[in-house]
């Protein structure tokens, strides 16, 4: 399977079939920039994702910052790909970061994790 089929799976498993995702990869200083204009964090992140409207949104991630985590976390770069992608999804959904989204978030990368992008 594709890394495209793959994440179009993850989508409409969360989201469902009408949700329209667009995802794209950013270097370190644009992810820095969108997370200090739209979170007011003056700093580089992994992941953002923002809602457009009620059936779409997006998910930008930086790969520098995603192959640090990898190594921080002990998991391989698909690994944590997949990691921040069931995330992003998650934050699409509407869910905060709290005990609930971890559980979904382990759920959902449990399915996944063999088929790792």
């Amino acid at each position: 399977m594709t890394k495209k089929l793959l994440i179009e799976e993850m989508k409409e498993d969360i989201l469902g079939k009408r949700y329209e995702l667009s995802f794209a990869f950013i270097d370190k200083k644009r992810v820095k920039f969108l997370n200090k204009t739209y979170r007011k964090k003056d700093e580089p992140t992994d992941v953002l994702s923002f809602p457009l409207d009620k059936n779409s949104g997006e998910i930008l991630i930086c790969r520098e910052i995603a192959k640090e985590k990898a190594v921080k976390f002990n998991l391989t770069y698909g690994n944590y790909l997949l990691f921040l992608v069931i995330h992003a999804l998650l934050h699409l959904k509407g869910l905060e970061h709290g005990d609930k989204m971890e559980r979904y978030e382990q759920i959902i990368y449990s399915r996944y994790r063999h088929r790792h992008l």
